[in-house]
């Protein structure tokens, strides 16, 4: 069975490591939130690249979302409600950007 190949070259080494049980059932539970399997939620904390969790691409995707919805609104509105959906727009925009920035 061949192994995962990452960039240009295959990961073909293995390290073998001990730790408690409960440390384990961490990392696994971490590896999980980030959608990733241990080996590259090790890799990329040892290495110093980005983890993002699975629950910050959704919920900016659900942002994303809702600020289309508020969009939709004030549009269909004619901007009867133009303070509160701008208010929300530009708080959502904040989120977003931070979350962004975050990653």
């Amino acid at each position: 069975m061949p192994f995962e190949t990452q960039g240009l070259e295959p990961l073909d080494a293995v390290l073998n490591m001990r730790l408690t049980s409960a440390e384990k059932a961490r990392l696994k539970e971490d590896a999980d939130i980030a959608g990733l399997s241990m080996s590259e939620l090790v890799r990329r904390r040892y290495f110093g690249k980005p983890i993002v969790a699975n629950a910050d691409t959704l919920m900016l995707k659900e942002l994303r979302r809702v600020g289309g919805l508020l969009k939709h609104v004030h549009n269909q509105s004619g901007g009867a409600y133009s303070r509160d959906t701008a208010g929300a727009l530009v708080a959502l925009k904040v989120y977003i950007e931070k979350l962004s920035h975050d990653r």
